[in-house]
Protein backbone atom coordinates (compact mmCIF):
# COMPACT_ATOMS: atom_id res chain seq x y z
CA UNK A 1 0.00 0.00 0.00
CA UNK A 2 1.68 3.57 -0.83
CA UNK A 3 1.84 6.64 1.33
CA UNK A 4 -0.41 8.41 0.27
CA UNK A 5 -3.15 5.51 0.17
CA UNK A 6 -2.04 4.78 3.59
CA UNK A 7 -2.84 8.05 4.40
CA UNK A 8 -6.12 8.25 3.01
CA UNK A 9 -7.31 5.29 4.95
CA UNK A 10 -6.22 6.65 8.17
CA UNK A 11 -7.82 10.08 6.96
CA UNK A 12 -11.26 7.78 6.62
CA UNK A 13 -11.56 6.92 10.19
CA UNK A 14 -13.83 9.17 12.20
CA UNK A 15 -12.23 9.39 15.54
CA UNK A 16 -8.24 10.56 16.31
CA UNK A 17 -5.95 7.53 14.61
CA UNK A 18 -2.38 7.27 13.58
CA UNK A 19 0.11 4.42 12.48
CA UNK A 20 3.06 3.23 13.76
CA UNK A 21 5.35 0.45 11.62
CA UNK A 22 8.41 -1.98 12.79
CA UNK A 23 10.73 1.23 12.59
CA UNK A 24 8.56 2.54 15.75
CA UNK A 25 7.77 5.68 13.98
CA UNK A 26 4.11 7.16 13.00
CA UNK A 27 3.70 6.79 8.97
CA UNK A 28 0.38 8.03 9.31
CA UNK A 29 -2.13 10.12 11.31
CA UNK A 30 -5.83 11.68 10.28
CA UNK A 31 -6.40 15.44 11.26
CA UNK A 32 -8.01 14.64 14.87
CA UNK A 33 -4.37 12.74 15.59
CA UNK A 34 -2.55 15.75 14.76
CA UNK A 35 -5.70 18.22 16.71
CA UNK A 36 -5.56 15.76 19.96
CA UNK A 37 -1.50 15.19 19.92
CA UNK A 38 0.17 17.64 17.81
CA UNK A 39 -0.06 18.48 13.97
CA UNK A 40 3.44 17.44 13.17
CA UNK A 41 3.74 13.79 14.51
CA UNK A 42 4.21 11.73 10.85
CA UNK A 43 7.76 10.53 10.46
CA UNK A 44 8.56 10.43 14.31
CA UNK A 45 8.99 8.19 17.21
CA UNK A 46 5.47 7.51 18.68
CA UNK A 47 6.92 7.32 22.53
CA UNK A 48 8.03 10.98 21.67
CA UNK A 49 4.30 12.16 20.69
CA UNK A 50 2.60 9.57 23.42
CA UNK A 51 3.97 10.04 26.66
CA UNK A 52 2.10 8.12 28.52
CA UNK A 53 3.31 5.00 29.67
CA UNK A 54 0.12 2.50 29.44
CA UNK A 55 -0.15 3.85 25.74
CA UNK A 56 3.54 3.30 24.90
CA UNK A 57 3.22 -0.23 26.56
CA UNK A 58 -0.01 -1.14 24.34
CA UNK A 59 1.44 0.01 21.47
CA UNK A 60 4.97 -2.12 22.12
CA UNK A 61 2.72 -5.01 23.01
CA UNK A 62 0.83 -5.10 20.06
CA UNK A 63 3.92 -4.39 17.44
CA UNK A 64 5.88 -6.78 19.18
CA UNK A 65 3.30 -9.69 19.48
CA UNK A 66 0.84 -8.38 16.36
CA UNK A 67 -1.95 -8.91 18.84
CA UNK A 68 -4.45 -6.41 19.92
CA UNK A 69 -4.05 -4.33 22.75
CA UNK A 70 -5.63 -1.45 25.06
CA UNK A 71 -4.77 1.49 26.69
CA UNK A 72 -6.41 4.64 28.33
CA UNK A 73 -5.14 7.78 27.29
CA UNK A 74 -5.41 11.06 28.96
CA UNK A 75 -5.89 14.71 27.40
CA UNK A 76 -7.34 18.05 28.13
CA UNK A 77 -9.41 20.14 25.31
CA UNK A 78 -8.83 23.66 27.09
CA UNK A 79 -11.92 23.24 28.72
CA UNK A 80 -12.11 20.04 31.17
CA UNK A 81 -10.23 16.57 31.26
CA UNK A 82 -11.15 14.13 28.89
CA UNK A 83 -10.24 10.67 28.72
CA UNK A 84 -9.94 8.07 25.22
CA UNK A 85 -10.10 4.64 24.87
CA UNK A 86 -7.07 3.57 22.46
CA UNK A 87 -7.42 0.47 20.42
CA UNK A 88 -4.09 -0.86 18.78
CA UNK A 89 -4.66 -3.64 16.04
CA UNK A 90 -1.88 -5.05 14.23
CA UNK A 91 -2.13 -4.80 10.53
CA UNK A 92 0.39 -7.02 8.32
CA UNK A 93 1.91 -6.26 4.86
CA UNK A 94 1.91 -2.23 5.31
CA UNK A 95 4.63 -0.04 6.30
CA UNK A 96 8.25 -0.14 5.81
CA UNK A 97 9.64 -2.65 4.02
CA UNK A 98 5.90 -4.26 4.15
CA UNK A 99 6.37 -5.18 7.65
CA UNK A 100 3.26 -4.55 9.07
CA UNK A 101 2.27 -1.82 10.87
CA UNK A 102 0.25 -1.03 14.26
CA UNK A 103 -3.24 1.13 13.73
CA UNK A 104 -4.21 3.04 17.24
CA UNK A 105 -7.54 4.69 17.26
CA UNK A 106 -8.66 7.05 20.38
CA UNK A 107 -11.94 6.73 21.20
CA UNK A 108 -13.66 9.34 23.37
CA UNK A 109 -14.86 7.75 26.58
CA UNK A 110 -15.30 11.59 28.64
CA UNK A 111 -18.76 11.35 28.89
CA UNK A 112 -19.26 7.77 30.14
CA UNK A 113 -16.64 8.44 32.87
CA UNK A 114 -18.46 11.82 34.25
CA UNK A 115 -21.63 10.19 34.16
CA UNK A 116 -20.12 7.18 36.18
CA UNK A 117 -18.43 9.41 38.46
CA UNK A 118 -21.69 11.76 38.66
CA UNK A 119 -23.70 8.36 39.90
CA UNK A 120 -20.84 7.56 42.47
CA UNK A 121 -21.50 10.84 43.99
CA UNK A 122 -25.08 10.89 43.69
CA UNK A 123 -25.41 7.30 45.41
CA UNK A 124 -22.54 8.94 48.32
CA UNK A 125 -24.42 11.98 48.55
CA UNK A 126 -27.98 10.58 48.73
CA UNK A 127 -26.49 7.91 51.51
CA UNK A 128 -24.85 10.65 53.69
CA UNK A 129 -28.11 12.53 53.26
CA UNK A 130 -30.55 9.74 54.60
CA UNK A 131 -27.75 8.65 57.24
CA UNK A 132 -28.19 11.74 59.35
CA UNK A 133 -31.60 11.48 59.96
CA UNK A 134 -32.14 7.73 60.28
CA UNK A 135 -28.88 7.81 62.83
CA UNK A 136 -31.51 10.35 64.55
CA UNK A 137 -34.71 8.59 64.61
CA UNK A 138 -32.30 5.30 65.69
CA UNK A 139 -31.16 7.04 68.39
CA UNK A 140 -34.31 8.62 69.79
CA UNK A 141 -36.56 5.33 69.11
CA UNK A 142 -33.62 3.28 71.25
CA UNK A 143 -34.00 5.88 74.03
CA UNK A 144 -37.83 6.43 74.00
CA UNK A 145 -37.27 2.53 74.71
CA UNK A 146 -34.94 2.65 77.66
CA UNK A 147 -34.12 5.72 79.68
CA UNK A 148 -37.17 8.29 78.34
CA UNK A 149 -39.90 5.30 78.96
CA UNK A 150 -41.83 6.80 81.26
CA UNK A 151 -40.48 10.57 80.97
CA UNK A 152 -43.96 12.22 78.79
CA UNK A 153 -42.14 15.48 78.30
CA UNK A 154 -39.40 13.84 76.59
CA UNK A 155 -41.33 11.37 74.82
CA UNK A 156 -43.51 14.28 73.48
CA UNK A 157 -39.92 16.03 72.28
CA UNK A 158 -38.30 13.30 71.05
CA UNK A 159 -41.46 12.63 69.01
CA UNK A 160 -41.71 15.91 67.58
CA UNK A 161 -38.05 15.58 66.58
CA UNK A 162 -38.39 12.53 64.83
CA UNK A 163 -41.86 13.76 63.31
CA UNK A 164 -39.22 16.54 61.83
CA UNK A 165 -36.27 14.43 60.44
CA UNK A 166 -38.86 12.04 58.84
CA UNK A 167 -40.85 15.05 57.21
CA UNK A 168 -37.28 15.82 55.97
CA UNK A 169 -36.46 12.30 54.90
CA UNK A 170 -40.04 12.27 53.04
CA UNK A 171 -39.21 16.01 51.21
CA UNK A 172 -35.77 14.37 50.28
CA UNK A 173 -37.49 10.94 48.59
CA UNK A 174 -39.68 13.77 46.53
CA UNK A 175 -37.42 15.75 45.18
CA UNK A 176 -35.45 13.02 44.05
CA UNK A 177 -38.59 11.63 42.19
CA UNK A 178 -39.58 15.09 41.10
CA UNK A 179 -35.66 15.78 39.49
CA UNK A 180 -35.53 11.79 37.99
CA UNK A 181 -39.41 13.08 36.48
CA UNK A 182 -37.89 16.62 35.12
CA UNK A 183 -34.73 15.19 33.88
CA UNK A 184 -36.84 12.40 31.92
CA UNK A 185 -38.80 15.08 30.29
CA UNK A 186 -36.02 17.56 29.71
CA UNK A 187 -35.73 17.22 26.06
CA UNK A 188 -39.54 17.09 25.39
CA UNK A 189 -40.57 20.44 24.60
CA UNK A 190 -43.80 21.73 26.63
CA UNK A 191 -46.96 22.70 24.30
CA UNK A 192 -49.49 24.33 26.51
CA UNK A 193 -50.18 27.96 26.13
CA UNK A 194 -50.26 29.78 29.34
CA UNK A 195 -50.49 33.08 31.26
CA UNK A 196 -47.57 34.24 33.41
CA UNK A 197 -49.09 36.77 35.63
CA UNK A 198 -51.88 34.66 36.58
CA UNK A 199 -49.42 31.73 37.07
CA UNK A 200 -47.29 34.12 39.50
CA UNK A 201 -49.72 35.28 41.53
CA UNK A 202 -51.44 31.98 42.40
CA UNK A 203 -47.92 31.05 43.36
CA UNK A 204 -47.56 34.16 46.02
CA UNK A 205 -50.94 33.11 47.64
CA UNK A 206 -50.09 29.85 48.52
CA UNK A 207 -46.96 31.05 49.94
CA UNK A 208 -48.53 34.18 51.25
CA UNK A 209 -48.30 32.02 54.92
CA UNK A 210 -44.91 31.34 55.04
CA UNK A 211 -43.96 35.10 54.25
CA UNK A 212 -46.48 36.21 56.94
CA UNK A 213 -44.87 33.55 59.20
CA UNK A 214 -41.92 34.90 58.55
CA UNK A 215 -42.54 38.88 58.60
CA UNK A 216 -41.45 39.02 54.86
CA UNK A 217 -43.32 41.43 52.58
CA UNK A 218 -43.83 39.71 49.08
CA UNK A 219 -44.60 42.18 46.14
CA UNK A 220 -45.54 41.40 42.16
CA UNK A 221 -45.11 43.86 39.62
CA UNK A 222 -46.09 42.69 36.27
CA UNK A 223 -47.41 44.31 32.98
CA UNK A 224 -50.92 45.12 33.06
CA UNK A 225 -51.81 42.96 29.71
CA UNK A 226 -51.29 39.23 29.77
CA UNK A 227 -48.30 37.86 29.41
CA UNK A 228 -48.30 34.81 27.25
CA UNK A 229 -46.39 31.95 26.35
CA UNK A 230 -46.00 28.07 25.54
CA UNK A 231 -44.81 26.12 28.81
CA UNK A 232 -45.68 23.80 31.46
CA UNK A 233 -47.81 25.02 34.60
CA UNK A 234 -46.97 22.69 36.92
CA UNK A 235 -43.34 22.54 36.01
CA UNK A 236 -42.97 26.19 35.93
CA UNK A 237 -45.22 26.66 39.33
CA UNK A 238 -42.60 24.68 40.39
CA UNK A 239 -39.69 26.58 39.42
CA UNK A 240 -41.13 29.95 40.99
CA UNK A 241 -42.10 28.33 44.25
CA UNK A 242 -39.03 26.90 44.83
CA UNK A 243 -37.83 30.56 44.17
CA UNK A 244 -39.38 32.78 46.07
CA UNK A 245 -40.07 30.17 49.02
CA UNK A 246 -36.10 30.42 48.97
CA UNK A 247 -35.92 34.35 48.64
CA UNK A 248 -38.36 34.05 51.97
CA UNK A 249 -35.98 31.26 54.09
CA UNK A 250 -32.66 33.17 52.85
CA UNK A 251 -33.02 36.57 52.18
CA UNK A 252 -36.58 37.19 54.27
CA UNK A 253 -34.05 38.98 56.92
CA UNK A 254 -34.47 42.20 54.71
CA UNK A 255 -38.04 42.21 55.21
CA UNK A 256 -39.23 42.25 51.30
CA UNK A 257 -38.92 39.90 48.60
CA UNK A 258 -39.97 41.71 45.15
CA UNK A 259 -41.19 39.97 41.97
CA UNK A 260 -40.85 41.55 38.79
CA UNK A 261 -41.87 40.68 35.58
CA UNK A 262 -40.17 42.01 32.47
CA UNK A 263 -41.23 41.34 28.76
CA UNK A 264 -39.53 42.76 25.43
CA UNK A 265 -39.68 41.76 21.59
CA UNK A 266 -35.93 41.14 21.60
CA UNK A 267 -33.72 39.88 24.73
CA UNK A 268 -30.03 39.82 24.55
CA UNK A 269 -29.85 36.75 25.84
CA UNK A 270 -32.53 34.51 24.12
CA UNK A 271 -32.42 36.71 20.95
CA UNK A 272 -36.44 36.72 20.48
CA UNK A 273 -39.25 38.05 21.77
CA UNK A 274 -38.80 36.87 25.72
CA UNK A 275 -39.65 37.59 29.14
CA UNK A 276 -38.07 37.55 32.35
CA UNK A 277 -38.91 37.07 35.88
CA UNK A 278 -36.91 38.70 38.31
CA UNK A 279 -37.04 37.72 41.95
CA UNK A 280 -34.90 39.84 44.29
CA UNK A 281 -34.20 39.66 48.23
CA UNK A 282 -32.50 42.02 50.41
CA UNK A 283 -31.37 39.64 52.70
CA UNK A 284 -27.28 38.39 53.31
CA UNK A 285 -26.41 37.42 49.88
CA UNK A 286 -24.34 34.72 48.52
CA UNK A 287 -20.81 34.80 47.65
CA UNK A 288 -19.39 35.10 44.70
CA UNK A 289 -17.46 31.49 44.88
CA UNK A 290 -20.94 29.73 45.72
CA UNK A 291 -22.95 30.95 42.67
CA UNK A 292 -21.52 28.82 39.71
CA UNK A 293 -22.45 25.66 41.36
CA UNK A 294 -25.58 26.51 43.29
CA UNK A 295 -27.93 24.31 40.44
CA UNK A 296 -25.43 21.19 41.77
CA UNK A 297 -27.34 18.75 43.27
CA UNK A 298 -26.89 18.79 46.78
CA UNK A 299 -24.24 21.66 46.90
CA UNK A 300 -25.50 24.31 49.56
CA UNK A 301 -24.04 27.83 50.09
CA UNK A 302 -24.53 27.48 54.04
CA UNK A 303 -25.23 23.80 54.90
CA UNK A 304 -25.93 24.23 58.03
CA UNK A 305 -28.65 26.63 58.21
CA UNK A 306 -29.81 24.98 54.96
CA UNK A 307 -30.72 22.21 56.98
CA UNK A 308 -32.85 23.93 59.78
CA UNK A 309 -34.48 25.09 56.97
CA UNK A 310 -35.30 22.37 55.79
CA UNK A 311 -33.47 22.41 52.28
CA UNK A 312 -32.81 19.11 50.58
CA UNK A 313 -30.08 20.78 48.33
CA UNK A 314 -31.96 19.43 45.20
CA UNK A 315 -34.25 22.81 44.61
CA UNK A 316 -32.11 24.26 42.13
CA UNK A 317 -31.35 21.78 40.42
CA UNK A 318 -34.73 21.12 39.52
CA UNK A 319 -35.31 24.73 38.51
CA UNK A 320 -32.25 24.07 36.12
CA UNK A 321 -33.54 21.33 34.42
CA UNK A 322 -37.63 22.83 34.21
CA UNK A 323 -35.76 26.18 32.87
CA UNK A 324 -33.48 23.90 30.35
CA UNK A 325 -36.85 22.19 29.00
CA UNK A 326 -38.32 25.33 28.14
CA UNK A 327 -35.29 26.71 26.60
CA UNK A 328 -34.77 29.28 29.09
CA UNK A 329 -31.75 30.90 30.75
CA UNK A 330 -31.22 30.67 34.70
CA UNK A 331 -29.51 33.92 35.62
CA UNK A 332 -27.98 34.34 39.41
CA UNK A 333 -26.49 37.68 40.66
CA UNK A 334 -25.67 38.58 44.77
CA UNK A 335 -23.49 40.13 47.03
CA UNK A 336 -22.37 39.80 50.22
CA UNK A 337 -24.78 42.35 52.30
CA UNK A 338 -26.63 43.32 48.68
CA UNK A 339 -29.52 40.63 48.90
CA UNK A 340 -29.85 38.06 45.57
CA UNK A 341 -31.83 38.07 42.47
CA UNK A 342 -32.13 35.25 40.45
CA UNK A 343 -33.74 36.04 37.07
CA UNK A 344 -35.33 33.22 34.55
CA UNK A 345 -35.60 34.37 31.30
CA UNK A 346 -37.91 32.01 28.99
CA UNK A 347 -38.71 32.26 25.10
CA UNK A 348 -41.80 33.76 24.39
Amino acid sequence: MSDDLLAEFVSAIPMPALMVDQTERIIAANDDAKTLLTQNIVGRHFATILRQPGVIDAIEQCLHTNGPAKARHLSNDGAQDTTFEVECRYLNGVGAVSGGAMLATFQDVSHVEQASQMRRDFVANVSHELRTPLTALMGFIETLRGPARDDAAARARFLEIMADEANRMNRLVGDLLSLNRVESEERVRPKDQLELTGLLQSTLNSLRPLAESANVEVSLNAPEGPVSLIGDGDQLRQVFTNLIENAIKYGGSGGSVDIRVESSERDSVMRGPAVRVLVSDKGPGIDAIHLPRLTERFYRADSHRSRQLGGTGLGLAIVKHIINRHRGRLRMHSEVGKGSTFTVILPR
